[in-house]
């Protein structure tokens, strides 16, 4: 029953399908006709049912395959007609061409055999003016000779005068050369000269702030020991450094290195100045006359005592201030730096001192230095 149910829905699809094939392949129609024939007289089982629509399918797709193919053979049909109209475009635009070449061709043609003949006219009384007036020509010639031979003449001196120029040339093009290269060691040595200058005005100036750092010192310095000037104290500028220089009297007794009151008020008055000076770095220098010492113990000469009495000094300012130890250095010099070298008691007592020396720090200047 279930076969019988199918059937007509089979008839009915592969009708359809056998309509569209007809349109197309005469083959196809035949096949669809033996097809129809035997499924519409006879029972068809359904496996011979889907070989018939394998069948089907196929011619189908070689159907989509040759019209797919015709489509191409169209597009390149039309493109070939395409190039075929170029082409007779061009023929007829050669054609054209040729046309003016052939008129251009006939034109200089009938020019070329009219100047042929002025030519061949002018030849022939060329050759008469030449046989009547041989010698005029010979005359010419002379001339024309003797000409070409003063010419030659000229032109062996123009050479000569060349060669001359060239030569000179050559050496004005070398001494150009060189000062070119005099000009360029002239720059340079004149770039060389404005920053040295620039370096000298940074000098000058950096020993200017310190000049004046200097000078506001020794006033610091002068007020703070105001009440001891004349009472073996003496202060001085040299060298861009503050000369503080103490006599014996003023800090120690006689053969002595410890200081007395007297030298330690002074001592204190000055350390509060260098304490609010941090810029300045302190030496301290001890001497002596020369006058033999003999002594006991750790001091021998004069040369212990001036060290002695320096780093007793030194001890003061430290102990009386914030100053860093750093910047301090304590110095004996003995009896070989005097102030005088008369043998008198005056001038021993003026060699008995002790030097503070105040030096503001050169940094920026040593900077400069070593950059040079």
């Amino acid at each position: 029953m279930k076969n019988k149910n199918i059937y007509p829905l089979m008839l009915k699809f592969v009708f359809s399908y056998l309509i569209r094939l007809i349109m197309y392949h005469k083959i196809i129609r035949i096949f669809t006709l033996f097809v129809f024939s035997i499924m519409f007289f006879s029972c068809v089982p359904t496996r011979q049912f889907q070989e018939l629509k394998n069948k089907n399918d196929k011619c189908v797709d070689e159907r989509d395959s040759l019209k797919s193919f015709n489509e191409s053979l169209t597009v390149k049909n039309t493109e070939s007609l395409s190039e075929i109209e170029e082409l007779k475009k061009e023929i007829v635009d050669l054609a054209s061409s040729k046309a003016d070449i052939e008129d251009t061709l006939s034109f200089y043609s009938k020019k070329y055999n009219v100047y042929k003949k002025l030519y061949d006219d002018n030849t022939l009384n060329q050759n008469k003016y030449d046989s009547s007036n041989d010698n005029e020509t010979k005359l010419l010639l002379a001339e024309i000779q003797a000409t070409k031979n003063d010419l030659q003449k000229r032109e062996d001196k123009l050479k000569e005068l060349e060669l001359a120029l060239n030569s000179k040339q050559k050496e004005i093009d070398a001494k150009n050369k060189n000062l070119l290269v005099i000009d360029s060691e002239l720059k340079e040595k004149q770039k060389e000269l404005e920053e040295q200058s620039k370096k000298y005005i940074e000098l000058q100036n950096i020993i200017n702030r310190q000049d004046s750092a200097v000078a506001v010192l020794k006033e610091k310095v002068t007020d703070a020991l105001l009440g001891f000037e004349n009472k073996g104290l003496s202060i001085n500028v040299r060298n861009g450094k503050v000369y503080v220089s103490m006599e014996e009297k003023l800090l120690f007794k006689s053969g002595k290195y410890n200081v007395d009151s007297k030298g330690i008020n002074a001592l204190k008055k000055l350390s509060g100045v260098l304490e609010q000076n941090k810029e300045i770095n302190i030496l301290v220098e001890g001497h002596t006359d020369n006058v033999p010492y003999h002594g006991t113990g750790n001091i021998k000469d004069n040369w212990d005592l001036s060290v002695m009495r320096a780093t007793a000094i030194v001890k003061t300012l430290l102990n009386n201030s914030k100053i860093e130890p750093k910047r301090i250095t304590a110095a004996g010099r003995g009896k070989y730096v005097p102030l005088e070298s008369a043998k008198t008691s005056e001038a021993r007592r003026k060699n008995r001192r002790t030097e503070i020396i105040l030096t503001p720090k050169l940094n920026e200047l040593f900077q400069i230095l070593e950059s040079n």
